[in-house]
């Protein structure tokens, strides 16, 4: 039962406001820079918009949706109230003052950096700690999610951990540890600049610290998806997960190699030697093994509940399934995404094909379809799953959710598919504006004008989310029965201590990344002959 549920829904709900704004700013971002708009007489307003987009989606909006689910997990999955509460309110907090604090420079002019910070570019040095707030706020809930399993555990010794528990955990466990590298890259290098206590920065080395956290972020974005396709999905359409086991595995799989791989991102840096870029490409593949591992366990627990139906044949069961459930719908459409995103990362993390699309559109096409796509479809799913639970009335309109869901899987191929097609013939990213009057930039033009047509099909489907969620909460009360979690189908009784804990998995993880990423960062923290003059963002 839910006795927080002011708490989660006050996360949830700052999570979507963002959400929804950033989403505007994307949109109006790719209309502006599409031949249906003439050039910006100021490219600046373009680079804020791309920064607070960009700042918005990629810290706060996930991290303020992971923590919400997190305290839903904790308290129906262990069955036992929440402790720390008025620290997960600090938390909460915390993440709003910063994010307003970050934001407002970019709004004034004043730290158009990306999300990425970009040095030397140095903006506000308000920005950067509004930043360091948001995730000094979920380190809160990170420790929070380890002293309420601690409790649990405590009271019930020798019994299995809960599955979403333990993935929720890992998840955690990971978003601690990724964020460690930007925290480094602000605290270091810099905040100091940006203060004004030095006027030069080793743009190398913060782009190595940054790169500590800019692919593994990625799988913190992805746990609440994975979490929902193992114990929520074959809840809500009548299956169950076919292997615990291979559950487990795949989260401390995602737990232990996702660190290692984030200097694939810096390929045509030459601060970094070949070497290590080879070692970190390598890494970038057996990511692939927990996410092919988690494709066959949910497709068979797929199939368990359609055969559950009268699903018959080999192929035959697919008809079976609950197709207008949305919860299937989500998931279908989320694998679809996640396949062809898949394929376009296995480009990116070759260190020869990377060459051809490094910078270009294609980057922005891959990482949209992954996290836009995969992973926002499926917040959307855990969001329309959890709300009759923390409001006490039911879904306002199943048909409306249906459509939502089919308009954002729609928006986003539209979307991203011409950004790969365009990133091939080699249109850069992160420009304000292209001449499509361009014989060379001619052929490129209706691919980028779909991409608009997309990004407004995205926010039509963004606004009824929106518009879903404000009138179930509005709706009439009807009771619900107690929020659950799948089960096994051979529910586990007894897990070796591997599958039960993190303190093997969270040794391999910090091993992992002290011995690829060590030696690139001592290498470049000892000399003194790479720093380079800062660029400052507007006045001073």
């Amino acid at each position: 039962m839910l006795h927080n549920r002011r708490l989660i829904l006050a996360h949830f709900w700052l999570a979507f406001a963002s959400f929804g704004l950033a989403l505007l700013l994307g949109a109006w971002q790719m209309y502006v820079r599409s031949p249906l708009h003439p050039w910006l007489n100021n490219p600046e307003w373009y680079y804020r918009s791309v920064t607070a987009h960009g700042t918005v989606m990629g810290y706060v909006f996930p991290t303020l949706v992971a923590m919400a689910f997190g305290y839903a997990i904790s308290e129906t999955a262990l069955k036992q109230g929440l402790i720390g509460v008025r620290w997960a309110w600090a938390g909460f907090w915390l993440i709003a003052v910063g994010a307003i604090i970050a934001m407002v420079p970019v709004a004034l002019g004043l730290a158009s950096v990306l999300y990425t910070f970009y040095p030397p570019l140095i903006g506000s040095p308000f920005y950067y700690i509004g930043v360091v707030l948001v995730v000094v706020g979920s380190w809160i809930w990170v420790v929070l999610m380890s002293i309420n399993l601690r409790a649990w555990k405590k009271a019930n010794p020798d019994v299995p951990v809960p599955l979403a528990m333990f993935a929720n955990v890992a998840g955690s466990y990971l978003w601690a540890w990724t964020a460690v590298g930007a925290a480094l890259e602000l605290l270091l290098q810099i905040l100091p600049v940006a203060l004004g206590f030095k006027s030069t920065i080793d743009a190398g080395l913060a782009r190595v610290f940054f790169s500590w956290t800019l692919h593994a972020i990625v799988y913190f974005w992805l746990m609440p998806t994975y979490i929902a396709y193992y114990t929520i999905v074959p809840r809500s359409i009548g299956g169950r997960v076919y292997s615990d086991t291979m559950a487990r595995i795949s989260f401390i799989l995602f737990l232990v190699v996702a660190m290692p791989i984030g200097i694939h991102h810096a390929f045509a840096d030459p601060e970094v030697g070949a070497g290590f870029k080879f070692v970190h490409s390598a890494f970038t593949a057996l990511v692939a093994l927990p996410t092919l591992l988690t494709v066959f366990t949910i497709c068979a627990s797929v199939e368990i509940a359609a055969r559950a139906r009268g699903g018959r044949g080999m192929f035959g069961w697919v008809k079976a399934l609950p197709w207008r459930n949305p919860m299937m719908l989500a998931l279908a459409f989320s694998f679809t995404m996640l396949g062809f995103g898949g394929a376009g990362g296995l480009i990116n993390m070759s260190y020869q094909l990377d060459t051809s699309i490094h910078n270009t559109q294609w980057i922005t096409g891959h990482f949209h379809l992954i996290f836009g796509g995969a992973i926002v479809i499926m917040y959307f799913a855990i969001a329309y799953d959890l709300w009759p639970h923390l409001t006490g009335r039911p879904i306002a309109s199943l048909s409306l959710v249906r459509t939502q869901l089919w308009l954002w899987f729609i928006g986003m191929i539209v979307t991203t598919f011409p950004w790969h097609y365009v990133g091939v013939l080699g249109m850069p990213r992160r420009m304000a504006y292209y001449d499509y009057a361009d014989s060379a930039l001619a052929n490129e033009a209706m691919s980028v004008v779909l991409s608009a047509i997309g990004g407004f099909i995205l926010v039509i489907s963004g606004l009824l989310f929106i518009l879903v969620l404000v009138r179930t909460q509005f709706g009439t009360p009807e009771k619900c029965e107690d929020y659950r979690f799948a089960l096994a189908v051979h529910p586990p009784t007894k897990v070796p201590l591997a599958l039960n804990s993190y303190a093997l998995w969270i040794t391999l993880m910090i091993g992992l990344t002290i011995t690829n990423y060590g030696y690139p960062i001592l290498q470049l923290a000892v000399r003194n002959d790479t720093s380079v003059p800062a660029v400052y963002v507007g006045e001073r």
